[in-house]
Order: C-alpha cells, then structure tokens, then sequence
C-alpha cells in the first residue's frame, strides 16, 4: 500500500510506502510523519491511498500517523487545488499556508514533543470532545440588536432581494453609514437559520475594535482567528472547526478562509478594496476576496462585499449586473461628511511657510481641534523616521548589502533598516567615501512626524501606528484601546489608520503628503490614492463631530485630488476605465506576473529573455518584459519580470498548463540551476 501526501514545501505531492502496521490508520486527510532527503522530517497531508509503486525511484515509509480521524475535510481539499490551480502554485504550498503552525511541526524535537503531548492527553486525533457550547438563538439574543436607519433598513431589504438572484452582493456605503450593523444584522440571520458566517477584515487592527462589539451580541458561538495570536490560539480554533460544535461566525483575516467550515452560508468581506487581502509573500499568492467568494460558492452561499471605494473590478462586475448591487449614501445619524480643504504644499514651501511637514492651515486646525479637546489623526504612508541619510559632502548614500534600495533611518533605535530583508546597520560616525561627519536625513516617515508634532505641540500627546509599534497583538490592542479612551490627542499612522478604524471624537484628519501614493509607477496609483485618502478622511466626524480634512498636496490641481474632495467615485472610475480598456488592464484582462530570480545578474538576464521567447511563441503580443522591476535585487536575488495580459474568456486551464510546461522546460536546462520561477496572478 502507498500514499500520496503532500508537504509544506513547494512541490504537489510524494509517494510514499504505508507498512503494514498502518494500513488501516493512514487515510485521506490524516497527518502522517516522514523523511525527505537525507535528514529532513516534515508533517505531511495523506491525499490517497493506493497499489502502484512509483518506477525507478526508492520508496520510503511513512514514520509516524499523527491522527485517528482526517484533519482536512473534502471541502477543505477542493478548496485548495482551487489555490493551487487558479494561483499557480504547488499544492505544499496551498497545505503550507491552510494549517496552522502548531499541526506541521517539521523538526525531531518538535515531533516528539508534539508525541509526548498526544500520548499524554489521549488525543490520537484532532476530533474534540463535545464541550458546552452556546447554543446558537440562545447567543444571538444575549443583546438586543440595534436603533437599525431607514437607510439601513432599506439596505438591508435591498441585499435580501439582491441575494434572491446573485450569489455575490457589493454594498457601497460612505464611510460611517453604518455598513457593521447591517452585517450584524445579517450574521444573525444566517445563525438562526443554522448556518456558519465568516467575517473578513484586511487587518488584524481592525478586529480589535469589533471583537467585542460582536462578542456582545454573538457570544461564546464567535470565533477571531489571526497571525497575531500563538500557534495554540489557531490550532485551537482549527480543532474547535473540525469539531462537532464549530464557531458558528469565525471573524479573521485572510487565512480564515482555510478553516475547517461545515455549513458555510454567508462570507462577509468588509474593506473589499484593501490590498492586505491580497497575500504577497510566500506562495500561495491568493486573493482573499475572490478565494472567499469561490469558498461560498463551493458552499452554495452568499457573499457579501462591502466598502465606501470599491474596487474596480468589484464595481465593474456590479455595473455590469454580474454582482447584485447596493448603495447607501447616507451617515448614520444624519452625519455629514467631513469638509476636505486642499493645501497646496508646493505654494507654501516656496513661500517658507511650511513647519516641517505641517503648512500653517493644517497646524490651526490642529491647534483649535486641541482646545476643543477632539483628537486628530495624522495620515503619513511611509514609517521610518526618514527615507535615507546622506553624506552633505559627497552625496553617499547606505544602501542594503543583499537588496536595491537605500537603509530607512530609524532615530529612536539609531539604526538603518532595510524594510524588504529585514538588514540592519549603525549609524556611521563618518562617510566611508570621505571621511566627513556631516550627514543629512532626506524624506519623512512617521518618527519624524512624531518628533515635529512635539516640537509644535509640546503639550500634546501622541500615539504612532505603523510597523515598528505594532510587532504584537497586545501593541495593537494598545494603540487602539488608548486612543480610544482619549488618553492621546493625536494618532500619527500608516495606511493601518486608514482601515475602518472607528473613534468618537476625531475632528481633524490630516493627509500629509498626498504625493508619495499619486506618483507611483502603477496602473492602479489614481484608483489606490482615491480609496486610501477617502478612507482616511472617512476617520472625521463620526459621532455628531463636524469633521475637517487637509489635504496638503504638490498637485493642488489634479483631477483626482478634484475627486477626492467631492466624493466623486464615479467620475473617478469613468476617467480610469477608459484609460485601462485601452491599454488592456484589469478588469478587461487578467493579469499573470511571472517572476524569475536568481543569484547570477547576467545568467538571469539570459533566462528571462529565454522564457520570454517561448512565452511569445504561445501567447503572442500578449507577453511584456522580461524588465527589471523598481526593485531589482531582494535578499541577494537578482529578479526579471514578465507580464501577460490575457483575455477573460481565454481557458484558465489551458493557459494554466502551458505556463507549467514552459516553466519545466526552463528549469530542465543545464543552466537553469538555482533559477527560482514563481506566478503571481491578479497582482496588485
């Protein structure tokens, strides 16, 4: 007897030989313990059970059965070669990336330990004991559900009817017009009806302010799954899944999608626009948005897609009634929206009016905002204290040893980080191509803006958000929980302050440098710097607060600073559309990224052009590149890309195998040695 099991590394499966003694253990869906090369022991993931021995190969037995009951269920697998073939990539990849970390240990320590504690305990297998659990209209009911508007009751009908005809439904909701409630609303309809909802956020931020908020209504039938918490919090939750008595709503971020449900009937993906749904690094590059909806659709549920600036592929498909479709234009309460004033920035520093990166319209009305005692959050998309440091001298500049791009100043460590491999250095004393002491610090991060704020408002108190402060669940929960009981006056943030976050008595909202978005190399800047500057401003005025927004920018005159400040989406969307349908970008075409890196700049040059060829030999036009992206080298990788541009009703399947074809054929030469080649599809 053999198995088939796939491992938490970046192939599809291995055969392996099942002794006698285990036949009647190893099944589909059980873990089993083995031995890859000479030394290596992984927890793998049986597929199947069979009688053909693989020719010309040494067959190796399995060690160890971890499970007496299948931890991964049918749906679970579907759902992953779904990953695996719309995502292009290897199904150890896919299992990777679905099970928590505490059901893969991978070394010998951590497998006897992992033993030692099953044997211990009795627990053979991940099926849990029937514990108490709340029983589903008994936790709906522990609070009554709120004051719903006559805007939201309408929206509520309205997604209701939408559902009656459409498996997915867009709900496009200002800021602050009550979309959670709605949600609320919906959830314990689909509990009572004996049904599982799960509920996406972007950010883990985001489910610190909401856990409670549904823990209140939902009880004890609720459960929050995330990066943040240990690998004994998720492996928990997973089990708890797998169990008879699952979670009825699982509310999480983007991996929640690979929990064991049973009887899915409502997905909910708050922020839909936001790109931390989009998994980057490592594989499996999957989109959680769209995974979620193919979930439900494996589950013949619903989805629910909800933000104030949709996408423009969700906004197309909507238009173009393939999404149902609902619009609430209203705030809760009546509450208007914010007043955004635009400080051209360009116009002030030539005049010298600028307070570092503060115009003087900005700091009155934070200065007003103060004796008002409201609270204000500052938006700056970029943390550090500065983008890099300079010799005033000579111009030298430190750069990272294994990437292309220069060392982010951190004051309060003095340290220069690299933000992509994680490479760390001393400040110098003195310029190593000149010998002088003289250096100057060249951009603004959040440091400096925190450093700024206490030399204009030395009575103020400010909190950061971003990277740096934001390492742990509990620096999260901080933040948030002290800004929101008021004990800071300003919030200086990322785009993790753009979010949803939602704080009672913010009346200033200050954008920064509006710039830094609106000048990317990218297809997608106008659309992204719409969205995250309408967020952001959307933090103002939420609770009978009047809400002011300065927008400082250099392009005080551009359409889409116009856009922004009157909240006009659609015209917007009309300008770019047009623009994209031309050019043959999403959502007229399906994008297909493929990246090659190796250690060998030159060598790797030769394969890209290589790859390309046989590309263009199948796909034609279709294929751009090989170019170097912005960023050419990352942890000492050089890297190629190439972009296809494919039609929408071209076969998936049929591109998906020739892109797998080429792709071997490439790795087979003599040369391609140490060549890495990797897809992202429907980058971002």
């Amino acid at each position: 007897m053999f198995a088939d099991i796939t491992l938490p590394i970046p192939f599809d499966s291995f055969t392996y030989l099942v002794p006698s003694d285990m036949e009647s253990r190893v099944m589909r869906g059980c873990r089993v313990v083995v031995s890859l090369g000479k030394n290596k022991i992984y927890t793998g993931v049986v597929l199947r059970t069979h009688d053909k021995a693989p020719e010309g190969v040494e067959i190796k037995p399995i060690l160890e059965v971890l499970d007496e009951h299948p931890v991964v269920n049918e749906q679970q697998f579907a759902f992953w070669q779904w990953i695996a073939n719309y995502y292009l990539c290897p199904l150890g990849d896919v299992m990777k990336a679905g099970l928590p970390g505490a059901m893969k240990p991978k070394d010998e320590k951590a497998l006897k330990e992992s033993s030692r504690k099953r044997k211990g305990k009795g627990a053979g297998d991940m099926e849990q004991e029937d514990t108490p659990s709340s029983n589903i209209s008994l936790a709906s009911s522990s609070l009554p559900l709120a004051p719903f508007s006559p805007a939201q009751q309408t929206a509520m009908n309205s997604i209701e009817e939408a559902f009656l005809t459409k498996n997915v439904t867009l709900l496009h909701g200002v800021t602050s017009s009550g979309k959670t409630e709605i949600y609320i609303h919906l959830i314990d309809k689909y509990l009572r009806q004996g049904k599982q909802v799960l509920y996406l956020l972007p950010e883990i931020a985001l489910t610190t302010q909401i856990t409670e908020r549904l823990r209140r209504v939902f009880g004890d039938s609720m459960g929050v799954y995330h990066s943040k918490f240990t690998d004994a919090q998720r492996l928990d939750v997973y089990k708890r899944q797998a169990s008879s008595l699952p979670y009825q709503l699982i509310l999480g971020v983007r991996s929640s999608i690979f929990l064991p449900f049973q009887n899915l009937g409502l997905v909910i993906v708050d922020e839909e626009h936001e790109q931390s749904y989009k998994q980057q690094e490592p594989a499996p590059r999957y989109h959680a948005r769209n995974a979620g909806i193919m979930l439900a659709h494996m589950f013949k549920a619903k989805t629910l897609l909800g933000t104030a600036t949709p996408s423009f592929e969700v906004y197309h498909l909507a238009h173009k009634n393939r999404y149902g479709y609902v619009r609430l234009t209203q705030r809760f309460r009546d509450m208007q929206l914010p007043t955004i004033e635009v400080v051209d920035t360009k116009e002030a520093k030539r005049k010298k009016q600028m307070k570092g990166a503060f115009s003087p319209r900005l700091i009155e009305a934070m200065k007003e905002a103060l004796e008002r005692k409201e609270q204000i959050i500052l938006f700056q998309n970029r943390r550090g204290f500065s983008s890099f440091i300079e010799c005033k001298t000579c111009g030298w500049v430190p750069r990272c040893p294994h990437c292309d791009v220069t060392l982010t100043l951190h004051k309060k460590t003095s340290t220069l980080t690299c933000h992509y491999c994680g490479y760390t250095a001393h400040i110098p004393e003195r310029c190593p191509a000149c010998e002088e002491n003289k250096f100057m610090d060249i951009g603004t991060g959040t440091e400096k803006i925190e450093e700024q704020i206490a030399q204009i408002f030395p009575e103020a108190t400010t909190l950061r958000m971003d990277l740096d402060t934001t390492k742990t669940r509990g620096q999260y929960e901080r933040i948030i929980n002290d800004f929101s009981t008021h004990q800071a006056d300003i919030l200086i943030g990322t785009q993790m302050v753009t979010k949803g976050l939602d704080f009672d008595h913010v009346s200033v909202v200050g954008i920064l440098d509006a710039d830094t978005m609106l000048n990317l190399p990218d297809f997608r800047s106008y659309e992204r710097t719409f969205q995250t500057l309408s967020q952001v401003a959307g933090r103002a005025g939420r609770n009978n607060t009047a809400g002011l927004v300065i927008l400082q920018t250099r392009s005080a005159d551009s359409d889409i600073i116009r856009q922004i400040t009157q909240n006009d989406y659609w015209q917007m969307f009309y300008a770019q559309m047009t623009e994209r349908q031309l050019f043959h970008y999403p959502p007229f075409r399906r994008l297909i990224y493929v990246y090659l890196r190796h250690k060998d700049d030159h060598l790797l040059e030769h394969l890209a052009d290589e790859m390309a060829q046989r590309l263009r030999a199948v796909f034609g036009d279709r294929v751009l590149g090989p170019d170097r992206p912005p960023i050419a080298r990352i942890q000492s990788l050089y890297i190629r890309k190439i972009m296809l541009k494919m039609e929408l009703q071209a076969s998936a399947d049929k591109v998906r195998q020739t892109l797998i074809a080429i792709q071997q054929q490439m790795l087979s030469l003599p040369i391609a040695k140490n060549l890495n080649i990797y897809y992202d599809v429907d980058p971002l």
